[in-house]
């Protein structure tokens, strides 16, 4: 076979992550140190949340999303395009049965004029012999480009399951931040109450009334707003599994659950986990075959044809072993000028396949970089996380000091009120970062692939005899 022989070109593989578990052990309690023989979460990775609601949706993306049904149905185009590829390693027949009348006239008058009907039944056989393995080389191009549009549609797969539970969780984050403003509202209802009562009394100002009343207004607010962020969550997650945004309501919860520990394994592994890796791979492997079949045009071609039938003009006599003919014979061509076009050829594809290989290079450090990125993300925000559950606690103080000097006439009602913002916006602060744990839990296991590996990807011999 003419053309260089494939071999997976090396990519910067760092030899550990960077990202190392928290020194704190309330921190690392999320976190595992992962072994070598360590790896993602397996199979229906949603399942290590153990959230029932989340299981069922998840489920229905590999049913219903249309994204996904469309890099399917380009995948069994691919498969298809394996099978028209290899079938140029056969003999083409064909067969063209005519019935010819003609009249021809031989002399001046009409005396001589003739007619006849000619009967043929050919059968025509042409093949291509792959002396230099540039058809071969095609047939396992499309092949390895089938491979690589499987593991797109895996990639896709991941992507919108991902997807899907970033959008479960920041609903349930809101879910949450709604049920902390709820609450907020009745707080601010009874402070509201309390001024009233204290104004009756001629303890407090009207102006006190008036605070308590905007403080309460302003969150009502807040709270009504957040339901324009929970319904386009709702909406997103109906889209992702195939449904109308009318089709699909989900219940109102507050998820309290931090994020389970997730094993990053070892980066090596990350090769062999992450589908759009083996996608890039798989086309810089088809890239390279390119070469091969531009440099086959330096050799002459050969073909072999043969064609074989009955003839006659006699219709009672057509089907008869007097009405035969044959003929057989070998063409060996070559191109002897052609203004440098294979050179360039050649080149073009050796540039494709260089491009190829910059391209899975360059997707390699992309997946480390979101791999430590998050990574980074977990352990920032489990500290991150307990500072304002701290902030929280002393917030909440200071709201219940102010609140005892208000009520002994030691302290305005602005103060209550500057105590009081404070403590919403931290507990508002402590579900945002939870929800974004959550997040950032997802993209880690998106980033670790998971749990696919490359070994579930068609082989090039099952691709190439239509398994």
């Amino acid at each position: 076979m003419v053309g260089p022989k494939y071999q997976r070109p090396p990519a910067p593989v760092p030899e550990a992550y960077k990202e190392a578990p928290p020194a704190n052990p309330a921190e690392a309690q999320n976190w595992k140190q992962a072994q070598p023989s360590d790896g993602a979460v397996r199979g229906k990775w949603w399942e290590i949340y153990n959230d029932p609601q989340l299981n069922a949706l998840e489920e229905q993306v590999s049913l219903s999303n249309q994204n996904l049904l469309a890099a399917e149905a380009q995948f069994r185009e691919a498969k298809d395009a394996v099978r028209i590829a290899r079938s140029n390693l056969f003999p083409t027949v064909t067969a063209g049965p005519s019935i010819t009348n003609a009249r021809t006239i031989t002399g001046a008058s009409s005396s001589g004029l003739s007619q006849y009907t000619t009967y043929d039944l050919p059968v025509d056989a042409s093949y291509v012999a792959d002396l230099w393995g540039g058809i071969r080389r095609a047939a396992r191009a499309s092949a390895e480009t089938a491979q690589a549009s499987a593991a797109q549609v895996e990639n896709a797969r991941l992507s919108y399951q991902a997807e899907l539970a970033q959008d479960y969780f920041s609903l349930r984050g809101a879910d949450g931040e709604q049920d902390l403003l709820e609450r907020t509202v009745k707080s601010y209802q009874d402070y509201l109450q309390l001024t009233k009562d204290r104004f009756t009394s001629g303890v407090a100002s009207g102006g006190d009334v008036a605070q308590a009343e905007t403080q309460l207004d302003t969150e009502r607010v807040q709270l009504v707003d957040l339901g324009v962020a929970r319904a386009q969550y709702e909406h997103a997650i109906a889209i992702l599994i195939g449904k109308p945004p009318a089709g699909l309501s989900i219940a109102h919860q507050v998820r309290e659950t931090p994020p389970p520990p997730i094993p990053a394994g070892v980066p090596s592994a990350l090769l062999e986990r992450r589908p759009d890796i083996a996608a890039a791979e798989r086309e810089m492997a088809s890239a390279n075959e390119q070469i091969g079949i531009a440099k086959v045009a330096y050799y002459p071609t050969l073909t072999l044809s043969a064609a074989a039938g009955l003839e006659r003009t006699d219709f009672t006599k057509w089907i008869s072993w007097p009405s035969r003919f044959w003929s057989v014979g070998p063409q060996l061509a070559e191109t002897l000028f052609d203004a440098g076009r294979r050179r360039a050829q050649v080149d073009t594809a050796q540039a494709a396949y260089e491009a190829a290989v910059a391209s899975y290079r360059q997707t390699v450090l992309t997946s480390f970089q979101q791999v430590e990125d998050n990574l980074a993300a977990l352990r920032i925000l489990a500290t991150e996380a307990q500072a304002a559950e701290d902030a929280v606690r002393a917030a909440q103080r200071s709201l219940d000091i102010s609140t005892y000097q208000y009520k002994a006439g030691t302290a305005s009602y602005l103060q209550v009120i500057t105590s009081q913002t404070t403590a919403l916006e931290d507990e508002i602060s402590t579900v945002t970062i939870e929800t974004r744990r959550m997040s950032a839990s997802v993209l880690l296991i998106e980033a670790l692939g998971g749990g696919w590996n490359s070994s579930t990807l068609p082989t090039v011999h099952d691709l190439s005899h239509g398994k």
